[in-house]
């Protein structure tokens, strides 16, 4: 019979006590919890893992056997991932592999059904997931719950298929994850009582607030690229039991510095209190999608961590199952074989297919990126003619952007975007959500048709050109995931991001996670997608791309 024995300062969240203990585990589950004396000074402390309550593994760039790799060193247990981005390039085949990978590892991961594949009708997708394959996945065990409703305007106006997963999810009794940026009054509250349950798209307190008000679960995001923990954290001084903590799309090296655990730690510096904090980390995640994973209580699964302090939350140690998983910032679990599904069946561009002829346009719309934030600006500027073609002007930062279909050849998209910075060639990537076809921003055609090109020729990737400088980061599972180390995937993405920044000048934070947003047509104001330049907020095209 395999036995644990491990003492610290054992944190009962639900009493909101702390007190010195034992906690001892038999094969696999919490045998007893005893308490022995007051809290103690200098020793660890005990607490159950944290969760992350909503993230898109894809966007790691890592398969489930090697996010977990990484996250478990931040004494990260499990995850509510959303397969979505998969799904939109290979269907079913797609949630299948991410469950088939995760099963790899000890890591708690808990899926849902993707609700939205394809994301919306006026983009190319690799596949579909139907009303009947959405009710198939919500009968599996290993689904969990339906993933983000991002068509809120179709739950609105009560569109027959957004209903009917509504109502398989019901009847399965699996929650239902939102996805409603913005959305205020009357129309959030109807969203709200078709049984959506939780929202991770508030960016401002107001918003939030008003959603809490009426009955939802507010999730507290920072990822690499959309950041809203200082605009909503103050809610957890009222709100414990209705906010949790979630990254959204969290880049390779991002997940190495840190995760929820840093969350706490910023939340503990803004002076709210520890037990709700960890209310948020822990504990709302595990019952709100009923998740197999241990809250620190006897017979629980033995899924905890041991942190040096309630301040910084540096972990020391994470078990799951019983099993130490991650010690002193070193992962213990092994790299696991994973094969590789993808969908790519577009050719090699020439720079030709980058230019957007001149037509007597007084002024051109233009897609203003946001830092630290997915949704965008539709501005106005008079275009930058040279040989009868409209063309990016470097100096006032308005930037070429493309989007080229991936499933097959297309004529290509093309727009402006401010913000990128660019001084010099270009970047792209195949991590455009929600369809992934490839996005490019870059100072002119040559330097585009480049970096395109990079992309195409490895079926998938990030990459970044200046002239005869080029680099790429391939990404061969579904032009989303690498099979490769983490750590390693890790340096060779910080590397590149370094370059964009350093020698092609980007001012981003986050130059490929904002890219890969920028044909997100479900989040306003002004998007790309392969098929044209797409108003979010009217739902219609400004232009397209076969003009």
């Amino acid at each position: 019979m395999n036995t644990l024995s491990i003492f610290g300062n054992i944190v009962d969240i639900k009493k909101k006590s702390i007190f010195y203990g034992e906690v001892v585990v038999v094969e696999k589950k919490i045998n007893s919890v005893k308490k022995i004396g007051e809290e103690k000074n200098n020793v660890p402390y005990i607490l159950p893992g944290f969760i992350d309550s909503h993230v898109h593994i894809e966007s790691s760039m890592l398969v489930p056997s090697e996010f977990a790799r990484l996250a478990v060193t931040h004494g990260t247990v499990g995850t509510i991932s959303d397969p979505h981005e998969i799904a939109n390039v290979c269907g079913m085949e797609g949630v299948s592999y991410m469950i088939d990978n995760s099963k790899t590892v000890p890591f708690k991961f808990v899926f849902g059904a993707p609700s939205c594949v394809p994301a919306t009708t006026f983009e190319t997708a690799g596949s579909a997931i139907t009303v009947e394959e959405v009710d198939q996945l919500l009968q599996m065990p290993d689904i969990y719950y339906l993933s983000e409703m991002m068509n809120f305007p179709g739950v609105l106006h009560k569109d027959e298929d957004v209903i009917k997963k509504i109502a398989f999810a019901k009847k399965h009794n699996k929650p239902i994850d939102g996805h409603a940026p913005g959305l205020m009054g009357d129309l959030a509250i109807q969203y709200i009582n078709a049984g959506i349950s939780t929202d991770h798209e508030c960016f401002t307190k107001e918003e939030a607030l008003h959603k809490l008000k009426n009955g939802m679960k507010i999730l507290i995001r920072e990822g690499s690229a959309a950041k809203n923990f200082e605009a909503l954290v103050d809610l957890l001084h009222d709100y414990p039991n209705e906010i949790m903590f979630c990254s959204d799309d969290k880049h390779p090296d991002s997940l190495v510095a840190g995760h929820i655990n840093e969350l706490c730690a910023r939340a503990v510096a803004k002076g709210v209190d520890v037990f709700k904090i960890l209310t948020a980390a822990c504990v709302n995640p595990v019952e709100h999608y009923k998740m197999p994973v241990g809250l620190l209580r006897i017979n629980d699964p033995a899924d905890f961590i041991l942190v040096s302090n309630l301040i910084d939350f540096n972990v020391t140690n994470t078990y799951i199952n019983g099993e130490l998983v991650a010690e002193n910032g070193i992962s213990l679990l092994s790299p696991s074989e994973a094969n590789s599904i993808n969908q790519f069946n577009v050719e090699l561009k020439t720079f030709n297919d980058f230019k957007l002829p001149f037509s007597d346009e007084k002024e051109i719309p233009v897609i203003e990126a946001l830092e630290g934030q997915l949704i965008t600006h539709k501005i106005f500027t008079e275009p930058t003619i040279f040989e009868n073609n409209i063309i990016s002007n470097v100096e006032k930062d308005i930037l070429k952007i493309v989007v080229v279909n991936r499933y097959f050849n297309a004529p290509v998209a093309v727009a402006f975007i401010k913000n990128f910075g660019l001084k010099k060639g270009a970047i792209a990537s195949s991590v455009a959500h929600d369809s992934h076809n490839i996005v490019a921003v870059g100072i002119d055609d040559e330097s585009i048709c480049s970096a395109v090109n990079e992309v195409i020729s490895s079926k998938g990737g990030i990459s970044a050109v200046h002239e005869n400088i080029k680099k790429i980061i391939p990404l061969p599972v579904g032009g989303l995931m690498t099979t490769k180390n983490g750590y390693e995937v890790s340096r060779a993405y910080t590397e590149i991001d370094l370059f964009v920044k350093e020698q092609l000048g980007s001012t981003l934070n986050s130059p490929f996670m904002t890219l890969s947003f920028m044909a997100l047509l479900v989040i306003p104001e002004l998007k790309l997608s392969d098929k044209g330049l797409f108003d979010g907020n009217k739902f219609e095209f400004i232009t397209t791309s076969d003009n």
